[in-house]
């Protein structure tokens, strides 16, 4: 059985109470060290509570690291000019050694609107932008010449490897949207018998399009505290159809949070 295990970066969190703010290079470090595939920044401009920049936290684990994939999880494109986040994006790919995972979300509305605000971002396109950033970015990150969407025509030089998109939200107009433009879905929470029924609906849905399966990455699921019957609930996801999970950290002591992360991919 294959199953990737991956870990969220201590950038910040969803309890403002609580932010978990710690040393991103030690963590990096870490993560690689005992053995965890991916680790992964959230992404905000403003937030429930305080939170890094994704593509400083993302360039300075990459720069501390050999190995481990590093992922945005997941960027909010439409918050950015798209030109501006092809450019990270390349930039990142091509500093880490096409290490990247691009995971692209357009927002909790838990968070509001303050962030889209001061962006001078409009929050209620946000789904319309996002699809059209997506489509405008193989593009753009690969360096070829690209017709923005008021007639700009622009190259970005020098171009990088596109890595895997991956498309999150639980819902029908984020899936359909992965499976328009993305290589994979993520999903938060999702129990092993919900992933199954997606994996179906995925297929199906790009079928539609003339594109492959998709791969499945599901953020923070439920398990026990124990490392063994965890594996064993992660093993239930593999054989549901995912094809990777990433844990997050769930307190200040993130070290344990990787630790256990790493007891679970031990015995799976």
């Amino acid at each position: 059985m294959t199953l990737e295990i991956g870990t969220i970066l201590p950038t910040s969190t969803p309890d403002p109470a609580h932010p978990i703010l710690g040393d991103v290079r030690a963590a990096a470090r870490l993560a690689e060290q005992i053995g965890l595939d991916s680790v992964w920044s959230t992404d905000h401009l403003v937030a429930g509570a305080p939170i890094l920049d994704s593509s400083v936290t993302l360039a300075t684990a990459a720069a501390v690291t050999d190995r481990v994939r590093i992922g945005y999880g997941v960027l909010l494109l439409a918050l950015r000019p798209v030109a501006w986040a092809a450019k990270q994006i390349a930039t990142l790919q091509y500093v880490s050694g096409d290490r990247l995972i691009l995971g692209v979300g357009t927002g909790n509305p838990a968070h509001g609107d303050v962030g889209w605000r001061a962006a001078g971002m409009p929050f209620a396109e946000r789904g319309r932008r996002t699809d059209e950033a997506l489509r405008l970015l193989p593009d753009l990150v690969t360096g070829r010449s690209t017709v923005l969407p008021d007639g700009t025509e622009v190259t970005l030089a020098p171009g990088a490897t596109m890595p895997p998109v991956l498309v999150a939200g639980d819902g029908a107009r984020a899936r359909r949207r992965a499976a328009a433009y993305a290589d994979g879905w993520v999903a938060i929470g999702l129990e092993p018998r919900q992933v199954r029924a997606h994996v179906d609906e995925l297929t199906a849905l790009a079928a539609e399009y003339d594109r492959g399966p998709l791969a499945v990455t599901i953020v923070a699921p439920p398990l026990a505290a124990d490392p063994g019957q965890a594996a064993e609930q992660l093993a239930a996801y593999a054989e549901a159809g995912a094809d990777r999970v990433v844990l997050a950290p769930s307190g200040a002591e993130w070290q344990a949070g990787y630790e256990f992360a790493a007891k679970i991919k031990e015995q799976l």
